[in-house]
């Protein structure tokens, strides 16, 4: 599958249903085969992606601090309302994370791909998948694009590819943010989340949803069975290694898969690794690292 004006095809580490076959599902399947196995695979986030040519090469986003003073005040009349239906607490969640959201962009002498991050820390960590790192192998670079759009230049402390995360380190600016995570235990099914990312190249991007299950069992890749946190708010290939967040702004997963049809986009299932583990692979990793 190609995306118009982005190209490359999705990659991702695939999800296999315990209740329906121990075999690994195949990635990324031709659309014209007749099997409509379901669900076939997941396929969030290392997607071989050519960004659309901008400043610098990347177009940054970019997220408005919410005002707190009088109505008259030239922030409060900049900032737009938020739009009908839309929650208002989502529109705060959306503007305090952005600013800590970055895209990790890959480039080898085969190629490249992109995907997603979250800082982690004030001291330049930044958390994502493996499965957008890998890519890189001992030749290729890592540059992080932040929320400011400038390009940062990053080494891999580390990897797990149990888990699926890894943690990039750049030199600390003012302009990444680290995010707050959410307490061990607070996360509640049907509660608003965003996910918040990269996909298909589209920096700063923001899809709502809720959270559909806790503790969903699911094999990831070719590892063994874990739980996952499962929601329905739209991830795509390019989104893997981004921050689900609460309506609050604090991070409750990493975003790393979803299950599709046919080798297709979402269909509202997709699965992040729950925050209180990729905290301690997170910090792990920093440890050692």
């Amino acid at each position: 599958m190609s995306y118009p004006g982005l190209g490359g095809e999705p990659r991702g580490p695939s999800f296999l249903s315990p209740d329906l076959s121990d075999r690994p599902a195949a990635l990324l399947p031709s659309p014209a085969s007749s099997s409509r196995r379901w669900p076939l695979l997941a396929a969030a986030g290392v997607a071989v992606i050519a960004v659309a040519a901008g400043s610098g090469g990347v177009a940054g986003y970019y997220a408005g601090e919410s005002s707190t003073g009088p109505e008259d005040s030239p922030a409060a009349e900049a900032a737009a309302p938020p739009a009908p239906g839309v929650p208002s607490d989502l529109v705060a969640a959306a503007a305090r994370a952005l600013p800590g959201v970055v895209s990790v962009q890959i480039r080898t002498s085969a190629g490249g791909g992109s995907g997603s991050g979250f800082v982690f820390d004030s001291n330049g960590h930044i958390v994502t998948n493996n499965h957008v790192v890998v890519a890189a192998g001992r030749n290729g670079t890592v540059t992080v694009v932040g929320s400011d759009g400038r390009r940062l230049t990053a080494e891999v402390v580390g990897t797990d590819p149990a888990s699926d995360i890894a943690v990039l380190r750049v030199e600390p600016t003012a302009a990444l943010r680290a995010l707050d995570l959410a307490a061990s235990g607070s996360t509640r099914v049907g509660e608003s989340v965003l996910a918040v990312g990269s996909p298909l190249g589209l920096n700063g991007s923001v899809t709502a949803g809720i959270v559909s299950a806790l503790d969903r069992e699911v094999r990831l890749g070719g590892g063994g069975r874990r739980t996952a946190v499962q929601t329905d708010a739209a991830i795509n290939p390019g989104n893997s290694g981004g921050p689900l967040v609460n309506a609050r702004g604090e991070v409750i997963g990493v975003n790393t898969a979803i299950a599709t049809l046919e080798g297709g986009g979402n269909i509202g299932i997709g699965f992040a690794v729950p925050i209180d583990e990729a905290r301690e692979v997170a910090t792990s990793l920093i440890g050692r690292g």
